[in-house]
């Protein structure tokens, strides 16, 4: 069933069921390129997460008791479905998102293959024996932590999601998640592969609404074992400290400010194409997005110039049209934030070399932009842009400028260009970053881990690493008789 703009229906996933909700609440879904209501979300009332931990509860007793190569076998159906579906996938992405469809189209195949390597780890998730006294068997067994509450961004409506459900799913647990509601319909899409290759009723619920009560409800729950979450900052220690109330385990992973060290012996056209490529990719809405430039003195000329050069070759359109290389901003917050941070450091002395405005159009579009001259104190350099905005700072000293990258309260991605082995080495020992590029700037992927230290918060997703915090560990100690 779709709208009017053909766009699919939305609706809630709960207890292996299709539904609106028990109130018929709903908001608006807005697509960002033309401002314009396409559809409505449901928003869950009290009892309606309650039917869902009920139906998680219960979900996680069968799911857990499933023969792995039955659970297996279902996952990987759900894997071909999502690889089968991606194209749809990417259209009602585009339609609610705004990102271009051969980014959307590529993240959902991304997607399945993270779901497949999370499939096959968690049959290798092994424990041990460990020699012991005569007579005593001592073993360390790995088992599901539980029903786990997730809660994801919109600026990755299939792959942000996916990265909660594979790893839960694939480790026996059970998944109460509540997606962005500026993205409902990728996230019902993605879960409909789950549900139609043959998931049990319970396993799997998706929910929407107001973010503060649903998190409220679901973390205060003793059902719910485990708390991930994909988001801010702010919101993630939020979300930390209630779970600390009721003494649960979190997954948490946050935002950033990556820094990019361009050193004096790279090579500066191949790193600013790299590093432009990066930055305004998903127009420059990732939390590991390259956004502060950090170009020795010597290279900063050559280096700059291809930069504006890649930002000028940026078609920026609406998602849907093939020839777009950079959608709209997701929402009209993003766009007013965007502007504050290009004017504020403007009023600093900063000079914007291209870009640096919203596009006179419908919807929320800004141009991708380049910035010199950009302060210190500017709040760009210390605020996750969460943008197309490029700042260029030229250095001179490599250790004063490992510090300057330091400084701020993130730690998540961070990235080097150098020819040199040695400063390649100094880089990855001196930044401190959960994520680590050097000579490029490459994305999360499914076989190695990803995750933040300092503010950008705790555990890993993806790698065997992934699998971490829905296990537990347990101990047994076996007497023999006799």
């Amino acid at each position: 069933m779709t709208t009017d703009h053909g766009y699919p229906a939305v609706r809630m996933y709960i207890a292996g069921e299709w539904c609106q909700g028990g109130t018929g609440r709903t908001a608006p879904i807005v697509n960002p390129a033309t401002e314009k209501v396409i559809g409505e979300v449901p928003l869950a009332t009290p009892s309606d997460l309650d039917r869902a931990l009920d139906a998680a509860a219960e979900g996680f007793r069968v799911w857990r008791s499933t023969p792995v190569a039955e659970r297996s076998a279902i996952l990987h159906t759900a894997a071909g479905l999502i690889t089968e579906r991606a194209p749809e996938i990417a259209r009602v992405m585009a339609q609610e998102q705004g990102k271009p469809l051969r980014e959307g189209t590529t993240e959902a195949l991304r997607t399945a293959d993270t779901l497949r390597w999370h499939i096959e780890d968690a049959r290798r998730a092994y424990g041990r024996i460990i020699p012991s006294a005569p007579g005593t068997l001592l073993t360390v067994r790995r088992e599901p932590v539980g029903p786990v509450a997730a809660f994801v961004p919109w600026n990755f409506p299939v792959g942000g999601p996916n990265r909660k459900l594979s790893s839960a799913l694939s480790a026996s647990c059970s998944i109460v998640i509540k997606a962005a509601e500026e993205t409902p319909g990728t996230a019902a899409a993605l879960v409909a592969c789950y549900a139609d290759a043959g998931l049990p009723a319970g396993v799997l619920n998706l929910v929407f609404g107001e973010p503060a009560d649903i998190s409220a409800q679901l973390i205060s729950s003793p059902t719910i074992r485990l708390v991930a979450f994909t988001g801010s900052v702010p919101v993630g220690k939020l979300l930390a400290a209630r779970a600390g109330e009721f003494m649960k385990p979190t997954l948490m992973e946050l935002g950033g400010h990556a820094p990019v060290i361009v050193c004096g012996d790279a090579d500066p056209v191949r790193a600013a194409r790299k590093a432009a490529q990066a930055k305004f990719f998903n127009a420059g809405q990732v939390c590991t997005s390259p956004s502060r430039f950090f170009v020795h003195e010597s290279l900063v000329e050559p280096f700059t110039a291809e930069f504006v050069k890649a930002a000028r070759a940026v078609t920026v359109g609406d998602g849907l049209d093939a020839g777009t290389t950079m959608g709209p901003l997701a929402n009209e917050r993003r766009l007013k934030t965007v502007e504050r941070l290009v004017a504020d450091a403007v009023a600093r002395g900063a000079e914007v070399l291209v870009g640096g405005q919203r596009l006179d159009r419908d919807g929320w579009f800004f141009a991708p932009t380049v910035l010199t001259g950009v302060p210190a104190d500017a709040e760009m350099m210390h605020e996750e842009p969460f943008g197309p905005l490029a700042p260029i700072v030229p250095f001179t000293d490599l250790d004063a400028t490992l510090a300057v990258a330091n400084a701020l309260p993130y730690g998540l991605a961070a990235y080097g260009f150098t020819e040199s082995a040695a400063t390649a080495e100094k880089l990855s020992a001196g930044l401190e970053a959960g994520i680590l590029s050097i000579n490029h700037c490459g994305g999360s992927v499914g076989e190695a881990p990803s995750g933040g230290v300092k503010e950008s918060g705790y555990g890993r997703e993806g790698g065997p690493e992934a699998l971490d915090a829905y296990l537990v560990t347990k101990r047994v100690s076996h007497q023999l008789a006799g």
